[in-house]
């Protein structure tokens, strides 16, 4: 069997996957790159890439989509390194940077400006080293391991999973394992063994680990914010939030 491509987010959240790939054989079958979230969508989408960790929001783009694993980057509440980060309370904002590494947030972030904050800005999409931009009435939307300095340095921070899980009362999936075309059962029970491989290592894995800041703890980030479980709750959850993506006609950048 030719090796698969596979293509996964770069992000922290991402560690326990990627070290149960590394030490369970699976890296020797496949050809696995890391990107940033909207890179993995649009490789999958382009047929460049054959299964994807990739932003969910993209998954309506993908030519015969199937998520083929028990697995996500999901959230049961607050996720802590999806937020929107502002110097003034969100009521007082006029303008918001998009981060451009995101898809699902983007999305996500649209539809709570409507349905939960209520609140209408102006949407700009960010460039590298739009955080800086943060300031007075503009805020923004970031994603990933840079959220964790902007968590110390700016006044106001909102959690986007929190705000979804309080105003549907449904737990958050942000990315998914996503393939465009069928792969082997045999292949694809191997790559699921090898993800859990992965979460049930994660106390090995925080203390070999550098944490990005010093008083970030690893362990609870990976066990307290993130979920790596797609439980039925969280599938539900992903349903709403596609069926809403479709009636609300947002197509992710």
């Amino acid at each position: 069997m030719d090796q698969i491509r596979v293509t996964a987010v770069s992000y922290l959240n991402t560690k326990p996957f990627l070290y149960g790939l590394l030490h369970s054989g699976m890296e020797e079958e496949m050809s696995l790159t890391l990107d940033v979230p909207s890179e993995c969508a649009r490789k999958l989408i382009a047929g460049e890439a054959d299964l994807a960790l990739m932003p969910v929001a993209a998954i309506p783009q993908v030519p015969r989509p199937q998520i083929v694993s028990d697995y996500c980057i999901g959230a049961e509440d607050e996720v802590r390194t999806v937020c929107l980060f502002a110097e003034r309370p969100i009521e007082e904002l006029t303008h918001l940077y998009l981060d451009y590494q995101s898809r699902t947030s983007v999305a996500l972030v649209q539809l709570l400006l409507r349905h939960y904050w209520q609140k209408e800005l102006i949407l700009l999409q960010g460039t590298p080293g739009f955080e800086r931009k943060i300031g007075g009435t503009t805020g923004a939307l970031v994603i990933g391991d840079r959220t964790i300095r902007l968590e110390k340095e700016m006044p106001f921070m909102y959690d986007l999973a929190k705000a979804w899980k309080e105003w549907t009362d449904l737990p958050f999936v942000f990315a998914a394992w996503v393939a465009n075309k069928p792969l082997p059962d045999e292949w694809l029970a191997r790559f699921n063994a090898a993800l859990a491989l992965g979460i049930e290592s994660v106390p090995k894995l925080s203390l070999l680990l550098q944490p990005p800041a010093p008083w970030f703890d690893l362990q609870e980030y990976f066990t307290r914010y993130i979920r790596y479980d797609l439980n039925e709750a969280r599938r539900q959850g992903l349903d709403k939030f596609l069926a809403l993506v479709r009636a609300e006609a947002l197509v992710p950048c």
